[in-house]
């Protein structure tokens, strides 16, 4: 019998999206939640319940299987402190578990297309620290693996980026990053198959991968390619200044201490917000494994906002 795969973060946005494809190809499924239950029930699929630091949990999920796509992440934080444990120490965890209990030791790291400016944000920091720490267990044990580093995500079940596209496509449309600025973008089921490419495949480095748009999209491209989707006319564009959204930032990083939350805007959230480039090359990836996307803007958003569509559970991304 065909080992099984195993999967972190199997409950978030893009863990439900893999672990929902490797069944329907056919795979037998091991996945690891935390305090979030998975939705999906199959025959196929074994779930195990336990955090990232719990070795014992993670040697249950990885023990006999044929390699690991290692999905969860800290998106929200403060500072580094915040970050580090669950974006790299976990990830030098898993790999060095998987390296003993996995019959094929493989894993597939989904890392942040932030980790190559790991200067802007102590998010970025870590996400870069994640990939630094498997290259190290990797050089040390000879275990293969590889990273992907994907830009922003959308996709069904989506509660980061699809909220703004659904406020776009009701003509108020925020521009919140710097003028010229630009970005890739990718549908969360094109980076699940991407995983399972590069998991099924002998291939090792750092990938990144878009939706096929070359040269990414500015904030405007975006705008216009939801207006068309939602078949309305030019909406409303409010520009909003750098500064206004570090003031911002700034007094809710100052709330959450007081008030003991985790937040997402922050002001190193806001510097990868204004950075000017976040564009990708699917070159490497596409000739290392044969991948491409099946999903462009418009196609991926069409399901979503272009006609009434059945709401599901919306969840927190693992990846930004």
């Amino acid at each position: 019998m065909t080992p099984p795969v195993a999967v972190t973060g199997a409950a978030g946005f893009v863990g439900q999206a893999l672990v929902a494809q490797l069944l329907a190809a056919g795979h037998r499924m091991r996945a690891l939640v935390h305090r979030t239950p998975l939705a999906i029930r199959h025959p196929d699929l074994e779930v195990v319940t336990g955090g990232l630091a719990d070795e014992a949990a993670l040697t249950r999920l990885m023990e006999g299987c044929a390699g690991v796509v290692h999905v969860a992440g800290l998106v929200r934080g403060r500072s580094e402190a915040d970050f580090l444990p669950v974006n790299a120490d976990a990830v030098a965890r898993v790999a060095r578990i998987a390296r003993t209990a996995c019959v094929t030791p493989r894993v597939v790291l989904i890392s942040s297309l932030a980790a190559r400016e790991p200067q802007l944000s102590p998010y970025a920091a870590s996400k870069h620290a994640g990939e630094a720490r498997l290259a190290s267990v990797a050089d040390d044990t000879g275990l293969s693996c590889a990273v992907l580093r994907p830009p922003a995500i959308y996709g069904r079940g989506d509660r980061e980026l699809l909220p703004l596209f659904r406020l776009m496509a009701r003509g108020l449309v925020p521009l919140p990053g710097a003028p010229g600025a630009r970005a890739s973008l990718l549908h969360v089921d094109d980076l699940a198959t991407a995983a399972i490419t590069l998991l099924e495949s002998d291939a090792q480095g750092t990938f990144e991968l878009h939706d096929g748009h070359a040269g990414g999209y500015d904030w405007a491209g975006i705008a216009e390619t939801v207006e068309r989707v939602a078949g309305r006319g030019r909406g409303w564009r409010v520009r909003i200044p750098g500064a206004a959204l570090r003031g911002v930032a700034s007094l809710n990083l100052v709330a959450s201490r007081i008030l003991r939350y985790q937040p997402m805007l922050t002001p190193g959230k806001v510097n990868e917000l204004r950075h000017p480039d976040w564009v990708c090359d699917n070159t490497a990836i596409s000739h290392a494994t044969g991948w491409h996307p099946a999903h462009q803007l418009y196609d991926g958003l069409l399901p979503l906002l272009g006609r009434p569509h059945r709401k599901i559970e919306e969840t927190p991304s693992n990846v930004i």
